[in-house]
């Protein structure tokens, strides 16, 4: 691609993407529909989404950028939720799409129709996590989305590699398929294992920051190109590493961290913004490939795939979500607080992106019916971006969900706090009793003393009581004089 589209690629999504900040629609939204607009203008050109750039050169940062921002923590309490989505309900779409499919697509053979079913699978971890953080899910309902949208490449990129071996016959059987997906998925997190305890080792012994943040920069790429190696998913070796490097980060320089901070927001806004652009700018290259079939029957299809994929995920995800509840009393008291409205946006929530494109382009030229194969998966990601993501919101709206309750988190927040200064305050103690310690001057240790006390009482104060008449509290009204105090002393030393 020459530099000029290039550069006009990148700013103009990222001019949508900045605009759409200004609206209610979700970014990906929005970036869809430009380039589905965009794709007809004069002048510009044709951007065809290459599968040997999007795999290994876009997804690994996209996915790593997810998983460092995902809490471990909350990911380990869903897991089981996480897993019955990621792995289970993949395998159930690529054989119920598949089999639709086979059954409406006069000519489609099984091994061919269950490579559609694969492609489209699985939901977006782009989408999920813009969609949701937009939107402000409840936190459990965001993670279960995350979660998904992080494994769920994994289980359906090797489904489909089985499917796709079945279709131009080299297929090994239910065996070899069997075979095929335990070494990715085993190999995969093996990989991640091996790789995340060195690479954390090197981030926190490198103490130049700009040195730091280009082996960060790399990191995604490493662990991806490392499993591929061995044939085992980049996908889930990029994750298990993105997941413990973003847990052990507190223990990486202060420097880093920030500067590593800004420099992932912009790669990711960056990335998301041309990810999300490309998807419809792919409409000109897929009608054009579309020749021999009649308009009337491709549509017909493509609307009975998507209404496939979405009955599918409903069907999967209530099962999936009450029958283990009511067969183990201990699932029932993890998972107290699960009701129908859950189940309701995940099975709602479930956007297709760009890795589903990705893979439908590299589907062999030699595989039967591959046109009409990249053509459902285009109107299937369309349709599950555009109609699923512009109704969620209303859905949501509709279903009443309890808003977070702020007061329990600046609870929870403020505990954590003072345990934490409570600590550095046992340290002080200790390290005060220390010979070396004993030149410390008596005033500078009542300064610390006084300094930890004070941190851990402006934490209760967030929790004083409401201002009767502004209905604000301490730290509300603390706040707005924070700038203005920061603000005058750096002007002074400027």
């Amino acid at each position: 691609m020459e530099v000029l589209p290039l550069v006009a690629l990148i700013a103009g999504s990222a001019a949508v993407a900045g605009l759409a900040r200004r609206t209610p629609v979700p970014a990906p939204l929005l970036l869809v529909v430009f380039g589905l607009l965009a794709g007809y203008v004069p002048g510009v050109p044709a951007y065809t989404l290459d599968p040997h750039i999007v795999l290994p050169l876009l997804l690994p940062p996209l996915l790593y950028t997810a998983a460092v921002d995902s809490s471990y923590l909350d990911l380990r309490a869903n897991i089981r939720p996480i897993a019955m989505l990621s792995v289970g309900y993949v395998l159930f779409a690529t054989l119920a799409v598949g089999y639709a499919a086979y059954l409406l697509v006069p000519g489609l053979t099984m091994p061919v129709a269950l490579v559609l079913g694969a492609v489209i699978a699985p939901p977006d971890a782009v989408a999920a996590t813009a969609i949701a953080r937009k939107l402000r899910l409840p936190n459990r309902i965001t993670t279960i989305l995350q979660g998904e949208s992080l494994v769920n490449d994994a289980t359906a990129i090797t489904a489909y590699k089985v499917a796709l071996a079945a279709a131009v016959g080299v297929s090994a059987g239910w065996a070899g398929g069997i075979a095929e997906f335990l070494l990715a998925s085993v190999g995969g997190i093996g990989v991640g294992l091996l790789l995340m305890v060195p690479i954390h080792q090197l981030r926190t012994r490198l103490k130049e920051p700009l040195l730091q943040n280009t082996l960060s920069l790399l990191i995604p790429f490493v662990a991806y190109a490392a499993a591929e190696r061995v044939h085992a998913s980049g996908v889930l070796a990029v994750v298990v590493v993105a997941l413990y490097l973003g847990h052990r980060n507190w223990q990486v320089d202060f420097a880093t961290r920030l500067q590593e901070e800004a420099v992932w927001r912009v790669v990711a806004f960056v990335l998301e913004s041309v990810v999300f652009a490309l998807i419809g700018l792919q409409l000109p290259v897929v009608l054009g490939g579309l020749g021999e079939y009649d308009g009337m029957h491709a549509a017909t299809y493509a609307v009975a795939v998507f209404l496939a994929v979405v009955v599918a995920r409903f069907l999967w995800v209530f099962p999936a979500t009450f029958v283990p509840r009511w067969l183990s009393e201990r699932i029932r008291a993890r998972e107290s607080d699960t009701d129908w409205k859950a189940p309701v946006i995940v099975g709602w929530a479930g956007m297709r992106g760009v890795v589903s494109l990705a893979i439908a382009f590299s589907v062999p030229m030699s595989v039967p019916h591959r046109n009409l194969i990249l053509f459902l998966t285009f109107t299937t990601v369309i349709g599950t971006l555009v109609v699923q993501g512009l109704t969620l919101p209303p859905l949501i709206r509709a279903l009443n969900l309890p808003p977070k309750d702020v007061q329990a988190e600046t609870l929870a927040e403020a505990q954590a706090q003072s345990e934490a200064s409570r600590a550095a305050e046992e340290r002080l103690a200790e390290l005060l009793e220390e010979p070396e310690s004993s030149t410390l001057p008596p005033p500078l240790a009542d300064r610390l003393r006084t300094v930890l006390e004070r941190r851990r009482n402006a934490v209760w104060e967030r929790l004083g009581e409401v201002n009767p008449e502004t209905g604000e509290s301490a730290d509300d009204n603390n706040r707005p004089h924070a700038p203005a105090m920061i603000a005058a002393p750096r002007e002074g030393f400027v």
